[in-house]
Formats: structure tokens, sequence, C-alpha cells
């Protein structure tokens, strides 16, 4: 059962989608273009607003909020995404990747589906402060520094780090809202 959940008294959050079994799914173009591609879809059918992402080999990072700060239809909005780039991804394995990541999935679905892309858990933390929005926005964004894939932030591509930190007239593969404290 998750700890965290998306409620009424809050309207901005942090949080992390992870593949089942930690499988480094995310490590070419194609399956983070499926990220991407629906939270753009998301941005522009379903109200979504992504304030900053990051998509990691094995997760993603992202702080959103719904247009109108209805936290009900984020939470239909994050299910949407999941339930979508879930099937997308799990197919796009099945196609390209080891026979052992489709097995995983497998192995990992319960008894309402054939298999599972993201672990159950979106692990959703409300953002009520500055302080805490800034600490969570340069964590994610410093992720693949951290874990050595990158030598500064903004050279990762699937991340909002560049068109935050370089400038906005750096593109981004999400259309991204800025939050005003």
């Amino acid at each position: 059962m998750e700890r965290y959940h998306i409620t009424s008294d809050e309207a901005v959050y942090y949080v992390t989608f992870t593949v089942v079994d930690w499988l480094p799914v995310f490590v070419s173009e194609p399956p983070c273009r499926i990220v991407a591609d629906s939270l753009k879809y998301c941005h522009q059918h379903k109200g979504l607003r992504i304030n900053a992402f990051v998509i990691m080999p094995t997760h993603v990072h992202v702080i959103l909020f719904h247009a109108e700060f209805d936290s009900e239809r984020l939470l239909d909005a994050v299910s949407d995404f999941r339930k979508f780039t879930g099937r997308r991804l799990a197919d796009l394995c099945d196609q390209n990747m080891p026979s052992c990541f489709s097995a995983a999935m497998r192995a990992a679905a319960g008894d309402d589906r054939e298999r599972r892309f993201w672990q159950p858990t979106r692990h959703p933390e409300a953002i009520h402060s500055e302080a805490f929005w800034r600490q969570k926005f340069d964590y994610l964004h410093d992720n693949p520094h951290r874990k050595g894939l990158v030598r500064e932030p903004q050279a990762w591509r699937f991340s909002s780090a560049a068109y935050w930190y370089l400038g906005q007239e750096t593109p981004s593969e999400v259309p991204l809202t800025p939050l005003e404290w």
C-alpha cells in the first residue's frame, strides 16, 4: 500500500515512476520518446502541467500539477499517463529488449493484468513550500550527474535542466510550466 497519496489538500506534487525490478528501459531514444510524447499529450489534452522532469534509465521524476490546481483531475491525468505509457513501453520491451525484461513484467503482474511495466507506487510527495520545491527541483535535475551519467545536469537530454538552467530559449522535450511562489 502506498504511503503517500494525491489529496485534495495539495495541488503540486513530486512523483517518481519506477520500472518494475528497476529494469534499465530508458537507455535509448524510443522509450524516452514515449514518456516525453505522453507528457506532451497530457499537457495538451488533460490539463497536466509539468514544472520539471528527468527520465533516468530505470525511473522518471516529475514535478507536476493540474492547470486548474484540481487534485482529482491531476490524479486522473497521472493515472491515464501511467496506463498508456505502461502498455506502450511493455509492448516496446516485448519487441526490442531481452526476453528477461518481458519475463520480469509478467512476473510482476497482478490478478488484474498479464504484465506490469511500472511499479505500483508513484510515491507522490506534496510540495507545500518553495524550499521543498527547490530541494526536489535540484534533486531531480542533478540525478544524472550524481549517477555519473553526465558531467553537468544540463547535458542530460531527457530532462528539463537545460531549459531551466541555461535559459528558457533552450528547447525542452516536454512543455514546461513555471511555478510562482
